[in-house]
């Protein structure tokens, strides 16, 4: 679905552009898409000389889901010194979080086209576990416990 636009980036950017064909949800459950996608990248970083890749120009790149599977990569190689760091992580409308469904940004957006509230809500269920019957108390926000609102409040909040 995206081969056109890495195309378009590898060309126009003059770079080598790797595109991991991850394992789907719901068939496919949390942590199969980050396990491939991480595990590609470590290859890749660890055979950058084949593909004639200079290690100091890696990013990683990902949108919608793979945005937040790419969040997860660069945050699992952050501490790695056995591996080239990367350069820079690109996220395009990441799924980051999972905590409040009600924030402003979903409020604002909730009836815009493609990606709908509701459908937002939905998905991060099928990717963590196939199950969508939870949908109403993760819309409510009656999904987390409390103390676990109180403690990333200061990230997770309408302020």
């Amino acid at each position: 679905t995206h081969e056109k636009l890495c195309r378009f980036i590898a060309r126009e950017s003059e770079s080598v552009v790797v595109s991991v064909g991850y394992r789907l949800a719901p068939e496919h459950k949390y942590p199969a898409a980050y396990e491939d996608c991480l595990s590609a990248t470590q290859h890749f970083l660890q055979h950058l000389q084949l593909y004639g890749v200079d290690p100091a120009r890696v990013t990683v790149c990902g949108d919608s889901a793979g945005g937040n599977l790419a969040a997860a990569v660069s945050q699992s190689l952050a501490g790695s010194s056995e591996l080239p760091r990367l350069r820079a992580q690109i996220l395009i409308y990441p799924g980051l979080q999972a905590l409040d469904f009600n924030l402003p940004s979903y409020q604002q957006n909730r009836g815009v086209p493609l990606l709908f509230r509701e459908r937002a809500a939905f998905y991060m269920l099928q990717y963590l576990n196939g199950n969508a019957t939870k949908l109403e108390e993760v819309l409510e926000g009656s999904h987390i416990p409390v103390d676990i609102k109180l403690k990333y409040r200061k990230w997770v909040s309408p302020d």
